[in-house]
């Protein structure tokens, strides 16, 4: 059986916000806005004047802290009886999972507005738990993906550009991942096959980053929107997420869950570590010498990380290999590699992207 999820409407373009009480009104009349205490002062404003004047009613509530279960647990706290129809996340991925799980809480649609696009979460209806720690407890699902992704691309080009090239990781990855899981007959997050239209979409997302990565890197640099930077913020924040709901992922995502018991790389933000990631699933599939050439060219020239050195490991021991092989072999994305990995493998393959890039 075949199933494609997708979130029910996306919106794009420079001064995207202004209409957003517009488009919350399609969907109720109440809403409760989740937004980054760093970008409020500068966002908030405009936010009320567009719910104001489409007469929605809006209770705001701001964040600063970690996507846990007593996060969420403390913002439903904080509305009191209140349910509002429609909860509101506007900010980086730790306020949009927050906010899908305050949305999941109260029973309420749920938008996502993204001031960065350092990834996919926006789409998706998956969410992530830590502990105060930073330590992944779980992964949550919504019953289904946002009803709203509303991008303001004025906003996004302001985000420092390492959250660009985050985003640019976590994109790039969806084509290597999305086709180890059509070839090992894998699943994607919905428990069904993948799906032609996800395959189609991540080895876009790859075609459009490599024409198009390095003049959006500069269009952040420049703080200027250009045709460049919307078609890479739109590669990876919905063709991204399209691609790794219905086509499924595999190592380089299983990683992040070796890379989260390092404390050197475990706040690495997530792009980078699958970057990385990715760079290892390569070396198992034994690509020949110059595509890994070209891959790490590509690498070099906008600045992602193929090892853990250039992650942020300066010296990596015979301990942290162990340790990224032992919490990366028995995460679920694994099965989707067309062959079983062992440990041995693993670390030997850890070790040859080390000496071959580092």
């Amino acid at each position: 059986m075949l199933v494609f999820g997708a979130p029910a409407r996306y919106v794009q373009g420079p001064g995207a916000l202004a209409s957003i009480g517009e488009e919350l009104g399609r969907l109720g009349r109440s809403a409760v806005l989740l937004i980054d205490r760093g970008v409020a002062g500068r966002l908030l404003p405009a936010i009320e004047r567009s719910c104001g004047a489409a007469g929605v009613a809006l209770t705001v509530l701001e964040f600063a802290g970690e996507c846990s279960p007593e996060a969420i647990e403390d913002l439903a706290g904080r509305l009191g009886s209140a349910r509002p129809a429609i909860a509101v996340a506007a900010g980086g991925g730790k306020c949009i999972d927050t906010g899908k799980g305050l949305g999941k809480r109260l029973g309420a649609r749920i938008v996502t507005v993204p001031t960065i696009a350092s990834n996919d979460s926006p789409t998706s209806h998956i969410y992530v738990l830590y502990d105060a720690d930073h330590r992944l407890l779980s992964v949550e699902k919504l019953e289904r993906n946002p009803d709203l992704v509303l991008v303001d691309t004025d906003v996004i080009v302001r985000a420092p550009a390492v959250f660009l090239l985050a985003g640019i990781g976590d994109c790039l990855v969806k084509k290597y991942e999305v086709e180890a899981c059509v070839q090992s007959g894998g699943r994607n997050v919905f428990g069904s096959e993948p799906s032609l239209a996800a395959l189609a979409m991540a080895r876009g997302c790859y075609d459009i980053l490599r024409e198009d990565a390095e003049a959006a890197l500069e269009a952040v640099a420049a703080g200027t929107v250009s045709p460049a930077f919307e078609r890479v913020v739109e590669t990876c924040i919905l063709m991204s997420g399209l691609s790794f709901e219905n086509g499924g992922l595999c190592i380089a995502h299983a990683m992040t869950r070796g890379l989260s018991a390092v404390p050197a790389v475990a706040h690495t933000l997530h792009g980078l570590q699958v970057a990385y990631g990715i760079t290892v699933q390569l070396a198992l599939e034994g690509r020949d010498p110059d595509f890994m050439r070209d891959h790490a060219g590509f690498y070099n020239r906008v600045g992602l990380p193929a090892t853990l050195k250039a992650l942020g490991l300066a010296d990596p021991s015979p301990d942290v290999f162990d340790v990224i092989a032992d919490a990366t072999l028995g995460v679920v994305h694994m099965q989707n590699f067309p062959r079983s990995v062992s440990k041995a493998e693993f670390v030997a393959a850890m070790r040859d992207v080390e000496e071959r890039f580092g």
